[in-house]
């Protein structure tokens, strides 16, 4: 009985899914009604991803993030679909799809690297294996993250979402929308595991496939295309001849943690493979970008093609994306500013070329500046040690301090070497598109927008985007001037192999790492509180990354990990305190204070912080227990 409705409630999440898809798809064929199949599918992908960010959202905030809204928000979708095929008024019939030999290029691309990262997703989100949960090297830490954040807001309903990490209503600073894309499964009945799941599949298709639509367009071909891909993805620095000294040091790469070609602090390698370390870990920037490639290509079209009429899919397109990753937000505008001073410096200033950038902007900022002031901007400005001045990102992180352009040239390897070369050889649409990119790195190299200043790379990674794209172009270009076919092959493997060789040996080492994140005990607690404990319950916890309470639970804590408290800019002085002294010198006036409900006690609160669990014992009720885990649930006095 419990699998019939298990798999009964999985049909209905990918019904739901389906809904969105379908009005995402039929969007982009209204866009682009001369679009190939590989510019619809992806671009769908990317329409479906937004609307399923916007729409809840939008029915939340008069309903609460509960079934209703998830269901209103469905029913605009499937509304929307109906409208979209229906063509409106007009009742104007769909085109047909136009075929496109470039199509089966893209797939080459896209298709290997779209099953390499739904197996890595497989393997590293909520794997169960003996009745634990396994996940992979890259996952350890953020994942625990995205778990709490993702099961907190589906268990309270309070919408926008406080933060289940700290005491107290504290508004979600993080851009939550990337996480609601999967509570609302949630909401609907699915599991942790099928509800984290479900978005990212067509968000990864989004990804892959409008950035190789992005490429073919700025490049003319779908070679070009293809190189440019590859480079991007796959591409690496110098970081692997590290790892040449011996067999050993070889070895270490597989066996390690963080000592690949592309991530190894001791010797300043900090250019992370994008595939293993920020689409899989990353839901923001997986979901950010699965938004921000697809309103690139557009971004092109209507500027650098004169295709003025795509102002308004590309503003609908992007409305939830400050709240889905602020860091593509910003890219894309930073971008538009660019094409906007393309537009005027070398198009007609006529009502017909600027009324659509001053629909896009009016648009835009009418919908961002509301949803963002009260979270992300202001959180940015309020938070502690956010937005500030600071030159030459993260030259420095392990100790070491490389000359600029020796850091970036042995971190990015082959691309940064042919950087300016590229800019000279482009035609002067791509320079002026990659003056977005420009314009990303200078901002990049001189303002901090966040605590973590390595998460600057998510600004930095659009400029390297561009950059690829470049390269491709002119290394196709002077392989094509060989007459010899076997000379082109060769050189183009040469390419590779430098280009790419380190990512390569980075994606082997994620694909074989295997570790413990939960245990059955840990499983078993989470569940128990899921079944037993009020929504808005308060536990007293240790501040582990990995607490169940919180991040299978949703349940919020008291003060959860320094390690994400810290980098979110939270001050959590009067919370670490608390629970430091509600575990070692407890007392029922500081307990009431704070509102605690349950108190959780195991090795690490009787060892790290000389837990007195025998003054709870005597005190209140042993609510739950397992061989790890005793929890005691706390009588409030209601006098």
């Amino acid at each position: 009985m419990d699998h019939a409705v298990s798999l009964l409630t999985t049909a209905a999440c990918l019904v739901y899914l389906a809904v969105f898809l379908a009005a995402g798809w039929l969007a982009a064929r209204r866009a682009l009604p001369d679009a190939s199949p590989g510019t619809v599918l992806p671009l769908g992908c990317a329409f479906g991803v937004s609307g399923l960010a916007a729409l809840p959202a939008l029915a939340a905030l008069a309903l609460g993030f509960r079934l209703p809204a998830v269901l209103l928000a469905g029913a605009l979708a499937l509304a929307a679909a109906i409208l979209l095929w229906r063509g409106g008024r007009r009742r104007t019939p769909l085109p047909p799809l136009r075929r496109d030999p470039g199509d089966a290029a893209q797939w080459a691309c896209v298709l290997p690297l779209l099953a390499l990262t739904i197996w890595l997703l497989h393997t590293h989100i909520l794997r169960e294996v003996d009745g634990t949960y396994h996940t992979g090297q890259s996952c350890y830490g953020d994942l625990a993250l995205h778990l709490a954040y993702i099961k907190s807001i589906a268990v309270r309903g309070v919408f926008p979402p406080v933060d289940p990490m700290l005491a107290g209503d504290f508004g979600l600073g993080y851009p939550f929308l990337c996480e609601t894309v999967s509570s609302v499964f949630l909401v609907l009945g699915a599991g942790l595991r099928t509800a984290c799941l479900l978005p990212l599949v067509p968000a990864l298709a989004a990804v892959y496939g409008m950035a190789w639509q992005l490429a073919r367009r700025m490049l003319g071909s779908a070679a070009r295309a293809s190189l440019g891909y590859w480079l991007f993805f796959m591409g690496s620095g110098f970081g692997f001849l590290y790892f040449t000294g011996s067999a050993a040091d070889f070895a270490s790469i597989f066996t390690g943690y963080y000592t690949t070609p592309t991530n190894y602090t001791q010797q300043n390698i900090l250019w992370v493979n994008p595939i293993v370390d920020l689409l899989v870990p990353q839901r923001a920037t997986l979901l950010g970008w699965s938004v921000l490639f697809a309103a690139l290509y557009l971004l092109w079209r209507f500027c650098m093609e004169e295709e003025s009429r795509l102002w308004l899919p590309l503003a609908l397109l992007v409305l939830p994306l400050p709240l889905i990753q602020t860091h593509a937000a910003l890219a894309l505008v930073l971008c538009c500013l660019v094409c906007g001073v393309y537009t005027l410096l070398c198009r007609p200033r006529t009502r017909a070329v600027l009324l659509p950038w001053v629909g896009l902007a009016a648009l835009c900022a009418a919908v961002w500046l509301p949803e963002t002031l009260g979270t992300v901007i202001g959180h940015a400005v309020n938070g502690e040690n956010m937005l500030r001045l600071h030159f030459n990102w993260v030259n420095n992180e392990g100790g070491l301090k490389d000359n600029y352009f020796w850091f970036y040239l042995k971190n990015i390897g082959l691309v940064y070497l042919l950087l300016i070369p590229a800019f000279l050889h482009a035609r002067p649409r791509q320079r002026w598109f990659y003056g977005g990119g420009l314009l990303i790195l200078a901002l990049a190299e001189c303002v901090v927008f966040q605590t973590n200043l390595y998460d600057n790379n998510k600004l930095l990674y659009i400029w390297h985007l561009l950059g690829c794209f470049l390269a491709g172009g002119l290394l196709w270009d002077l392989f094509a001037r060989l007459r010899a076919a076997a000379w082109q092959a060769l050189g183009l493997a040469a390419v590779c192999f430098v280009g790419m060789f380190g990512s390569v040996l980075t994606v082997g080492r994620e694909l074989l790492s295997d570790y413990q994140q939960w245990s059955a005990d840990d499983i078993a607690l989470a569940a128990y509180v899921d079944d037993s404990a009020a929504a808005d319950a308060l536990f007293l916890a240790p501040d582990s990354h990995l607490a169940p309470t919180l991040c299978l639970a949703g349940r919020q804590i008291l003060c959860g990990s320094a390690t994400f408290l810290y980098y979110h800019g939270m001050d959590y002085s009067d919370q670490y305190a608390a629970m430091v002294s509600l575990y070692a010198r407890p007392d029922e006036v500081t307990l009431d204070a704070w509102g605690v409900d349950y108190v959780v006690f195991d090795t690490t609160a009787l060892t790290q912080y000389s837990g007195d669990e025998s003054w709870y014992a005597d005190r209140y009720e042993l609510w739950y227990q397992n061989e790890t885990y005793r929890v005691y649930k706390i009588e409030q006095d209601v006098t």
